[in-house]
């Protein structure tokens, strides 16, 4: 996006700031970069976050998920209002989860991803309270959607060679294919949950929501490459706090997930592999900054480990395993290769 559309989106949103609230916006600011979508207002003595998302569509579905989701659960922003395509919903703070749990000691890490984790799950409830699932789409529910993410391993060849010949696509396929009944709100990397001022964390950017198994939300968060905890100690959390009110028995929830994850991890393999060939490599701190691809070395090999272990879990991607670690050990080595360039 040129400078100029920028500078026009923002004034776009200034504009319909000061003539919703009657008031003159007394600060602004772009808290993910002005390439974003959203901006930090402050008007009078409140701080708002406004956005003015590319597909209008998108802006009044997630401003009605907030709607229905907010009288049944406080794990999300309030929709304040929408005004022509500027959606404005209440400020949920400025520490970014993915930034502050960088920050803080591994106990407190591990408190902060048993609330997001509950969060989720509590928002999922409070969805099954509401009509969403009569009006939400259904998301991956093609055969074709199905295929490409499944086939997303197929570029991990040119990482590790040749696939195993006892990996069952098909099967593979087949269990990833489920008939939306649960609310998602996907996306869920930590970038989109912040602390607020009252200290509770709360998730936002809920623009992509659908319906599906409901277990990719965790693939989101687990998934991120820039998350700190090992996919061991994240099931521990998810088990500590699942919800039996989803009517799925905890072990055929983890035994989806595992599926699941290790495909999802396989497309953020792919993302971090296409952004650095076209960006180069990124610091730790630009990346959880900027909430960008993780495009670091270290990340591509946390996300390669975390494939691995999923898909270590199911007999149906065990085959897979190898890829992963050789993986893991490619993106160590360009580790320690960057290493003795800034040394």
């Amino acid at each position: 996006m040129a400078k100029s559309e920028k500078i026009t989106t923002k004034q776009q949103i200034l504009d319909t700031a000061e003539a919703f609230f009657g008031q003159p916006v007394s600060k602004v600011s772009a808290p993910g970069g002005e390439s974003r979508s959203s901006f930090r207002l402050e008007i009078g003595d409140r701080s708002l976050i406004a956005t003015l998302r590319p597909n209008f569509r998108r802006t009044h579905l997630e401003a009605f998920v907030l709607r229905e989701l907010g009288e049944h659960c406080s794990d999300l922003p309030e929709c304040i209002g929408v005004s022509g395509e500027v959606l404005f919903q209440s400020d949920v703070g400025g520490r970014r989860l993915n930034v502050h749990i960088a920050e803080v000691d591994e106990a407190r890490q591990l408190d902060l991803a048993a609330e997001a984790i509950a969060a989720i799950f509590r928002i999922h409830s409070a969805a099954r309270k509401t009509k969403l699932h009569e009006v939400l789409p259904h998301l991956g529910a093609t055969d074709e959607w199905v295929r490409s993410f499944v086939g997303s391993i197929d570029k991990l060849e040119e990482l590790t060679g040749a696939l195993p010949k006892d990996f069952d696509r098909d099967a593979a396929c087949a269990a990833v294919s489920v008939t939306g009944q649960q609310f998602v709100k996907w996306d869920c990397r930590s970038g989109n949950a912040a602390i607020g001022t009252d200290d509770k964390l709360r998730w936002f950017d809920f623009e992509y929501a659908g319906l599906r198994h409901g277990a990719e939300d965790f693939a989101w968060l687990i998934g991120d490459e820039a998350w700190p905890i090992g996919p061991e100690k994240m099931i521990d959390i998810m088990i500590a706090n699942y919800d039996r009110s989803t009517g799925i028995a905890i072990e055929d929830y983890l035994h989806y997930l595992a599926i699941y994850m290790t495909f999802h991890a396989t497309q953020r393999l792919n993302l971090i592999v296409r952004e650095s060939k076209k960006r180069g490599w990124a610091s730790k701190r630009h990346i959880r900054k900027y909430d960008d691809a993780g495009r670091n070395p270290d990340f591509a090999m946390h996300i390669a480990e975390v494939a691995a272990y999923f898909a270590d879990q199911s007999t149906l991607t065990a085959p897979l395993v190898r890829n992963f670690l050789t993986a893991r050990n490619g993106f160590a080595d360009i580790a320690a290769e960057e290493a003795r360039k800034s040394a």
